[in-house]
């Protein structure tokens, strides 16, 4: 089979996300006829109803488990915005500094990362852009702040719902998966804190500019590095935000503020956020409740095809557990049903369309599709590791979404590895990295950054100032993994 065919329904969903700017769902559906028709050349078969029909049960099957992820994360953004425990935070952040370079880290990165870990799917830009309007940054340079401010954490957000998809599709172990992805964001994340702060400047840098960015980088890599290694994909950008947040506000703390204004947001608002970062820990490293709540598995095979997950031990268990302990806590068990109705209606255009991106990254597992196409990426060599992030990249840049890039893209650098004689946990968390960053750039990003702040007809403003430090990047974090390819 030419590559250019093998290629072709991955070209059809860029160019209609691209060009055209279909949605998602609409697009994946486009590529899924498109792989059909490339696979069987129109003609049924009964080998052909069987693979259609164990496609369609793993991407149901994979489509449900990443969305029990989701619902929670998203009904906790609903609890939270309802009491307005998010707009206190907020709040709370701008009293930290009368420093608006300060503010502007506080606001675009630890806020934006909180929330990206915590919600992700928008929240962060939707939340952050408004409030550094309001601290005096005209629009197009505040939903700049909130996109790159964020786009670091993205590989882990939701809860790490990026990194999990990924874990489904290759059945690596998530703290290897997590733990590389985030070695490999390290120094780049530390550049992109220099962009952000000269962003967030009127001048050139300074040497305690300098400073103040790097100990931003470094107050949230530290402890999501640590977490990514011990705890796994669920926690490093949500706690890495929390702990490094705290330890940035502590340094750069103003003395007018008072403890009562610390307490009143730490002790109610954040309850949710700590229960779920207590709860994943008890679960990932203490071994016995470990072993007893994975134990259970609810899986499928048929055909040479599977499925399944542990549902005690999924993560969107325990956000659930940990929204609903918080609610009952701090008496908010009243915004729980409404919160979850407004969730749910969210979720639905987020279903279909990882549906039909999953329907169409198995299908083309299954047809061959990613095997041809691996092939011809070997052709670049001992080269590839240094090309791999852009492809992550790429996908989020059409679809809007690190998650569905992970889907459309990760077993293609996999069988690329594979290929190659390359660690494939390696290419994961290339593909996993340049996702991530791909968000700043994508054009669906940018135009609901943009509404939130007023912004019309404005948007290339906004990606040709996010476009060339996610292509620094990018191509900082393909010489990582060229050289990380060298090493193991």
């Amino acid at each position: 089979m030419p590559t250019a065919l093998a290629a072709l329904p991955i070209i059809v969903v860029v160019l209609t996300m691209a060009l055209l700017h279909w949605r998602a769902a609409l697009a994946g559906t486009a590529g899924l006829c498109v792989a059909l028709a490339v696979i069987w050349g129109g003609n049924s078969s009964s080998g052909g109803t069987v693979m259609v029909a164990g496609v369609a049960a793993e991407a149901a099957s994979s489509t449900l488990s990443i969305l029990w992820i989701i619902l929670p994360a998203l009904v906790i953004y609903e609890v939270q915005s309802r009491s307005g425990a998010l707009e206190r935070i907020r709040l709370a952040l701008t009293r930290l500094s009368d420093d608006r370079a300060v503010q502007a880290l506080l606001i675009a990165w630890f806020f934006g990362l909180f929330m990206e870990g915590a919600a992700g799917f928008g929240a962060p830009v939707a939340l952050a852009a408004p409030l550094l309007v309001g601290l005096g940054f005209t629009p197009v340079r505040a939903v700049t702040l909130a996109l790159l401010g964020h786009a670091a954490g993205v590989s882990f957000g939701a809860i790490g719902t990026p990194a999990l998809a990924q874990m489904g599709l290759l059945g690596l172990p998530g703290s290897q998966v997590a733990a590389l992805t985030m070695t490999v964001h390290a120094l780049p994340l530390c550049v992109l804190s220099l962009w952000v702060m000269r962003l967030a400047i009127d001048g050139p840098l300074t040497r305690r500019h300098v400073g103040i960015a790097l100990l931003a980088a470094l107050c949230f890599l530290i402890p999501a590095l640590l977490l990514a290694m011990l705890a796994g994909p669920e926690l490093p950008t949500l706690g890495g935000a929390l702990i490094g947040g705290a330890l940035f506000a502590g340094v750069m703390r103003s003395r007018h503020l008072t403890q009562s204004d610390e307490a009143k947001w730490r002790l109610s608002d954040l309850a949710p956020y700590l229960l779920i970062v207590a709860l994943v820990l008890l679960t990932r490293l203490v071994p016995p409740v470990q072993g007893g709540l994975s134990s259970l598995w609810l899986g499928w095979e048929w055909s040479g095809f599977s499925g399944g997950f542990a549902p005690f031990y999924h993560p969107g268990t325990l956000l659930a557990v940990g929204l609903a302990i918080a609610a009952l806590v701090t008496g908010r068990a009243a915004l729980l049903w409404p919160a979850l109705g407004a969730a749910l209606h969210r979720l639905a255009p987020v279903a279909l369309a990882l549906l039909m991106m999953l329907a169409l990254a198995r299908l083309m597992v299954h047809g061959g599709l990613i095997a041809q196409l691996a092939g011809a990426a070997s052709q670049a060599g001992a080269l590839w590791p240094l090309l791999s992030p852009f492809i992550g990249v790429l996908g989020t840049f059409v679809s809007g979404s690190a998650t569905a890039s992970n889907i459309l893209f990760t077993d293609f650098q996999a069988a690329t590895a594979r290929a190659l004689d390359l660690p494939v946990v390696l290419m994961a968390a290339a593909q996993g990295v340049g996702a991530a960053i791909g968000n700043a750039i994508a054009p669906h990003n940018i135009i609901a950054g943009a509404a939130t702040v007023g912004l019309s007809g404005r948007d290339g403003e906004v990606l040709a100032r996010t476009l060339m430090p996610v292509l620094t990047y990018t191509a900082c974090a393909g010489i990582i993994v060229f050289i990380g390819s060298h090493l193991f």
